[in-house]
């Protein structure tokens, strides 16, 4: 059964911006050859971690939510572990809330006005 799913994987942050994007087209890659569909990734960039993890006190964070097979969860976290650029990840089973709360979130982003900066001369 076909069911929507939410994967964070923090990356050392010794990993050159080229690294990284090596690192995510890697799993992209992986969960569309095993036939899942990427919904929406999100890059939230280098981070302070809440405690250090191998010596390091930041990371760089990377979201992709996908729809899949079960089985798929499996291989990639298999991937995840083998990953030595890898610090942590987490990968969770959304429920019909939790994607309807994530489209309207992506939607309100889409049609929010972009604010411009002015600059006032008095």
């Amino acid at each position: 059964m076909v069911k929507q799913y939410e994967t964070v994987f923090i990356a050392t942050p010794v990993l050159s911006e080229e690294q990284m994007k090596e690192t995510v087209k890697k799993y992209t890659d992986l969960l569309t050859s095993k036939g899942a569909e990427i919904v929406y990734e999100n890059n939230w960039g280098m981070r302070k971690l809440a405690y250090p993890i191998r010596k390091k006190t930041t990371g760089f964070y990377y979201l992709i939510e996908f729809r899949a097979e079960g089985s798929v969860i499996a291989d990639l976290e298999v991937a995840y572990k083998r990953d030595e650029r890898l610090l942590r990840f987490l990968t969770v089973a959304l429920d019909k809330h939790a994607v309807a709360y994530n489209e309207k979130k992506r939607n309100a982003k889409k049609s929010a006005p972009q604010v411009s900066e002015q600059t006032t001369e008095a």
